[in-house]
């Protein structure tokens, strides 16, 4: 745990910006933060739950509370979020109807949960009472939202949080990178979201990347992939990539995956699918 107060940041000329803009700011640099590695304990709670509560609005405009929870990997940190955002902002018919929402919802049965996830009806065509009182719920909350202006509520808050730092764009980078430079562990965090990139990446991607480790080359960038590429007598989809050795070729087979030189199309190197399915079982 860290005892440093960090502040909210906004990115706006002044606050006297409109609500969205106030509260769009708020989301913006939370994203930079994201992408820059910062993780929760590193960005100022408020902002956290400034950035939540837009977010459930969002979701719950979008589809009711049912798309808040199919967007949600982990509802109880963010439902925490929610609930202290609501209360720090004074939207406090929001937060009871938030928290008799998500206690009803995790009162469902299963059957019953995945009924109003999916707003299927049962086998005669009707719902059952648990859905019925979820989808009033929902109800509830539109006709709220008219009362209590959420975003309205959200940017003043956000206007008023002590320390509040104003910055320009080239400022947020800069103080962005002078938190980045605090944090104890970043080399293996960065390794860490490298693999994770590395794992959400695309099928080709990940095998360009597999094939260059296996040459010993540093992959710079996939540059283009060819549909027409002539190989063994056909034509073939080739990735086109470069690397700190030059440019290079790859093809994927129902067998193998292979790199290869462009002009000489010699076999740099390849990848046995299933020899690497039988390491990949052992």
């Amino acid at each position: 745990m860290t005892d440093i107060q960090y502040p909210v940041v906004l990115t706006v000329e002044n606050t006297a910006a409109s609500d969205e803009d106030i509260v769009n700011a708020n989301v913006s640099v939370v994203n930079a933060m994201y992408r820059a590695l910062l993780g929760f304990e590193e960005i100022a709670p408020n902002a956290l739950s400034s950035y939540f509560v837009d977010f459930y609005l969002t979701q719950v405009l979008d589809g009711g509370f049912a798309q808040y929870v199919f967007m949600s990997p982990d509802r109880a940190e963010l439902d925490a979020y929610v609930r202290e955002g609501f209360k720090g902002m004074g939207a406090n018919g929001h937060l009871e109807l938030f928290i008799r929402t998500t206690t009803l919802f995790d009162a469902l049965s299963q059957d019953d949960a995945e009924a109003y996830l999916d707003g299927e009806f049962d086998g005669e065509g009707r719902r059952s009472e648990g859905v019925q009182n979820m989808e009033t719920l929902d109800g509830e909350f539109e006709t709220l939202l008219e009362a209590e202006n959420v975003t309205g509520l959200n940017a003043a808050w956000l206007r008023g949080q002590d320390g509040l730092l104003v910055v320009s764009g080239s400022e947020l980078n800069e103080h962005i990178a002078e938190r980045v430079a605090l944090i104890p562990n970043l080399a293996e965090r960065q390794a860490e979201a490298a693999e994770a990139d590395r794992q959400d990446a695309p099928e080709f991607e990940f095998l360009i990347r597999e094939l260059c480790d296996m040459a010993g080359y540093e992959l710079v960038r996939i540059t283009m992939g060819d549909p027409n590429f002539p190989h063994g007598g056909a034509t073939v989809l080739a990735w086109h990539f470069s690397t700190d050795h030059g440019d290079f070729i790859m093809i994927e087979g129902a067998d193998e995956a292979i790199m290869i030189h462009p002009s000489t199309r010699e076999i740099i190197a390849s990848i046995d699918f299933e020899e690497a399915g039988e390491l990949a079982d052992a």
